[in-house]
């Protein structure tokens, strides 16, 4: 299998890759245990004692911890002593290192406009901003606000660009980053649901500012007391109204995380099929057929990559449309 080149088994090699790399807070006392590496004992002991680590006897070096610090994690251990204050370090790092790729893409071909000798990367910027503009135009009528159209072109280029990283063989970045000293990394952003959760109230709290702005605050307060169901049903108003208010986040924020962590772990069932052993017609019919499956999976993902980032901008477009609606008591 594939996790036999690492000594873990299936199950551990599946938890490695759904690990963030997780840093926070740790207490003093916490007993710490990191993966050791090394097909018999004495290598494995003799790996725990480069670092500076107690062997376990079994698979993992420890230590505990004398003092209050900072960490990263190595193991989930680690993270639920963590608590809510830790930062998903691989997440941050890649979301913000493609929203920067999405910036010097457009920036650079904003600089090299023209209107005589257009170039191939101008043209795509040109198509891709009228299609939008027409997605948003064909959505949001309820006012005007120029913000929409550049919202909706980022959110659809950003999901877009942290979606595709799924399509990166599964093992190409973690296992060097490993080698490297780093303990666990995904580079799909969007299977965290951290990140998704964080996209979604943006939104969210933008959706609320505009809703108050345009109807104002008693506006808005009539809008989810007074209605569907008029002045003498106000509990039943504000049930309905307060549930439809939480589904929206909760709807842009696990639809685009379900979709793409399944994606993702189906591409790594599909690694756990490959086997290192070559030597064997066993071992390469378990290649060939992880081959086969995870290049028709890849093909049939590109749809959904490019589908859950365009359905999250038409529903954050359809919110703010929503939003801005003018509230008129029946």
């Amino acid at each position: 299998m594939a996790s036999e080149s690492s000594g873990r088994t299936f199950q551990e090699y599946l938890e490695h890759h759904l690990q963030n790399l997780v840093y926070g807070p740790l207490p003093a006392g916490h007993e710490r245990k990191l993966y050791s590496k090394g097909e018999d004992e004495a290598t494995k002991e003799a790996y725990c004692q480069e670092k500076n680590l107690d062997y376990d006897g079994e698979k993992y070096c420890k230590e505990t911890l004398t003092e209050d610090g900072w960490y990263l994690a190595n193991n989930k251990t680690d993270v639920e002593a963590m608590g809510f204050w830790a930062f998903h370090i691989d997440t941050m790092f890649f979301s913000v290192l493609l929203g920067g790729i999405f910036l010097f893409i457009f920036s650079g071909a904003a600089r090299s406009f023209s209107l005589d000798k257009p170039t191939k990367l101008q043209l795509f910027v040109e198509m891709m901003i009228d299609f939008i503009n027409g997605v948003v135009k064909g959505t949001f009528k309820a006012a005007q606000n120029s913000l929409i159209a550049p919202m909706a072109l980022t959110i659809f280029f950003w999901v877009l660009l942290m979606n595709v990283m799924d399509l990166v063989p599964v093992d190409l970045i973690p296992y060097p980053a490993e080698v490297l000293g780093i303990p666990y990394l995904k580079v799909v952003p969007t299977t965290d649901l951290n990140l998704t959760a964080a996209l979604a109230l943006s939104v969210f709290i933008l959706y609320l500012f505009y809703s108050v702005k345009s109807k104002g605050f008693i506006g808005f307060i009539k809008s989810i007391s007074l209605h569907p169901f008029g002045p003498w049903m106000l509990p039943a108003n504000l049930f309905i109204e307060i549930i439809d208010l939480i589904a929206k986040p909760l709807s842009l924020a696990l639809r685009l995380y379900g979709n793409l962590y399944a994606g993702e772990m189906i591409f790594l069932l599909i690694a756990g099929m490959v086997s290192i052993n070559l030597t064997s017609f066993a071992g390469l019919g378990l290649n060939l057929a992880g081959i086969t499956l995870s290049l028709i999976w890849a093909i049939f993902h590109i749809l959904i990559v490019v589908l859950q980032a365009f359905i999250f901008m038409m529903l954050t477009v359809v919110y703010m449309n929503m939003a801005h609606e003018k509230f008129e008591q029946h």
